[in-house]
């Protein structure tokens, strides 16, 4: 069972396939041997039937002969004899021609080679005890000894016809037999095969007479020596010119090369640049030369036929990628425009987005419950959320996103991500809670555990305040949000921030004459206001003294420390000018009466 394929059908390249998918697929050539196997047990009984058909064939034939020709029934009964016969015949080619068929995708073939291990024809079919590939081994040798006979010619090989096959001959001796069998799988007759075939080996050893002759040789061997001269001037001449700009760039130093800056930081100076520029001239240069060797190899190797084949193995290195690559881009076009037409769509959904976070910045867009300063945190937030849906989307799309190794490194990226940054993910969940409860803003007096200061920063990870000693303290926002916080401004302007200080005085001061004297002493302080009106408030009645707290309304909540320090200079002044002892802290004295500590 098999075939022949003329070398015109089935290039070399192709029979260098077949013999990787050999190797490559080793369990579906079992399967095709085993179903190849089952089918030539087939043919082994459809043979034997054959042969007794044609020896009873033979045998109505010769009957026929020897009847007399008055003997027309006898004469008819063996014609119709026969006509049964040759109708059994062609319905026993029918159906191996159905079967083989059946099989032309799953058969394996075996290639004839020449005299430069070129394919000229393939082989499926056995003949005898002769496997394919037996046949295919035995027939390539034949031919390779033709060329040992210098009285060779195309017509030396001959047509016999035997009993099932028909002989490719040269003199006694049969180069191969083409069966049957090899006729049906080439779609073709018998002697229609061998013909062709006959030709294909004809043409073969002549050609390869032809390439091995003494003239031809010299004439390869003057081309060969012709291309290196060629090769030899080429490389010269490149040479040449990449020294000629290899000078053309020194000449240029301080003229058009005049070294890179960025402001006033020098990046490359011009002798810098100009090494640099001498540097990528050299390279240039080999890549060049070695590229122009590499080229040129093929081109020799192609001129005598024993080496051909390492011309387009050496092609084949540089054309091959190129073509896989050319042809992987061209495959994933489709995919790359929906790329780019989904990061599109999604570029426009941010600029709206983005539209209307301005919007209600500016306070030209308003939302009842929404605040202005809500606006940038949940533009931020939901543009993550829009990149990270976007992501989603695109990574199907994305090359080699179904292979095993581009998710396991999605997978290893995700756990680092998420271990990795559990504290991070902590402190931006905390600034977008502490963003959403206006907690504070810029520039808000703040208290957050035992830290006083004005905010001058809030981001997604901390919080930095500025103390009045002009100290930066940074604080995580997820302390904050494990913390009181205390906001001096946030009600200041509009209903006033309430500063209050307390004083100890004797109880021989009358209290009514030392609340006006701390009235008075806030009213005459810069900062606090005269409306609401300060007040002042009894807040413990102590063996020795009693507790004064003045209490007064502000606006300026940042600037608490110079309002306290002017309130208590104005509180001492006020009660000397009334004669009033200040006690706090606790002193003891021993006096008579004519001694006070109010100062002159």
């Amino acid at each position: 069972m098999g075939f022949l394929i003329p070398h015109y059908l089935f290039s070399q390249k192709d029979s260098l396939n077949l013999k990787n998918n050999d190797e490559t697929g080793q369990l579906s050539d079992s399967l095709n041997s085993a179903i190849l196997n089952e089918y030539n047990d087939k043919v082994k009984e459809i043979e034997l039937i054959r042969l007794a058909d044609s020896v009873k064939k033979a045998e109505l034939e010769a009957q026929l002969k020897s009847l007399k020709t008055t003997d027309n029934i006898k004469k008819e009964e063996l014609q119709k004899q026969l006509q049964e016969l040759s109708n059994k015949d062609a319905n026993r080619i029918a159906q191996k021609r159905t079967q083989i068929d059946s099989l032309r995708k799953s058969a394996k073939a075996f290639p004839v080679t020449g005299f430069f291990n070129d394919t000229l024809f393939l082989i499926y079919s056995r003949l005898g005890s002769f496997s394919a590939q037996d046949r295919a081994q035995i027939i390539s040798k034949r031919i390779r000894k033709l060329n040992d006979n210098f009285l060779f010619t195309a017509d030396s090989l001959k047509l016999v016809e035997a009993e099932t096959t028909i002989d490719i001959v040269s003199g006694e001796n049969i180069i191969m037999s083409i069966s049957e069998n090899d006729a049906i799988w080439n779609n073709s007759t018998k002697y229609d095969l061998a013909e062709s075939t006959r030709k294909i080996i004809g043409t073969a050893v002549m050609n390869y007479k032809s390439q091995t002759s003494l003239s031809t040789i010299l004439k390869k061997v003057a081309l060969a020596l012709l291309a290196l001269l060629v090769l030899f001037f080429i490389i010269r001449y490149t040479v040449k010119l990449f020294r000629w700009t290899a000078h053309k760039i020194t000449e240029q130093e301080e003229k058009q090369i005049k070294g890179i800056k960025i402001k006033n930081y020098t990046l490359f100076d011009a002798k810098m640049q100009i090494k640099l520029f001498l540097t990528i001239n050299r390279i240039v240069e080999w890549v060049s030369i070695l590229l122009i060797i590499y080229i040129s190899l093929p081109i020799l190797f192609g001129i005598f036929p024993w080496t051909k084949n390492f011309a387009n193995i050496l092609f084949g290195f540089i054309l091959n990628p190129v073509k896989s690559i050319a042809l992987s881009i061209w495959d994933y076009l489709p995919n790359l425009i929906t790329i780019i037409v989904i990061i599109i769509v999604f570029r426009y959904v941010l600029k709206g987005l983005k539209f209307l976070k301005l919007e209600v910045e500016k306070g030209e867009l308003s939302l009842p419950g929404f605040y202005p300063e809500w606006a940038n945190p949940t533009y931020q937030l939901i543009r993550v959320l829009v990149y990270a849906f976007m992501i989603i989307v695109i990574f199907p799309y994305l090359p080699g996103s179904e292979s095993p190794i581009f998710r396991g490194v999605s997978v290893f990226l995700g756990f680092l991500f998420t271990f990795g940054s559990a504290g991070s993910l902590s402190n931006i969940m905390s600034g977008l809670i502490l963003t959403y409860m206006r907690l504070f803003k810029k520039g808000d007096r703040v208290k957050i555990g035992d830290v006083v200061g004005d905010i001058i920063e809030k981001s997604l990870l901390v919080t930095r305040v500025r103390t009045i000693k002009n100290e930066i303290i940074s604080i995580p926002n997820s302390t904050i949000m494990n913390s009181h916080t205390i906001n001096y401004s946030s009600d200041a302007a509009e209903k006033g921030l309430i500063i209050h200080t307390t004083v100890t005085i004797g109880y021989d001061v009358p209290w009514r004459e030392m609340h006006q004297a701390l009235i008075d002493a806030a009213i005459k302080t810069d900062l606090i206001l005269d409306t609401p009106k300060p007040f002042v408030l009894q807040t413990s009645l102590d063996d020795f003294y009693v507790s004064y707290q003045i209490n007064g309304y502000v606006r300026e909540s940042n600037k608490q420390a110079v309002i306290y320090s002017n309130l208590h200079q104005n509180i001492q002044d006020i009660c000397n000018e009334r004669g009033i002892e200040i006690l706090s802290p606790h002193y003891r004295a021993a006096r008579d009466g004519n001694m006070t500590t109010i100062p002159a």
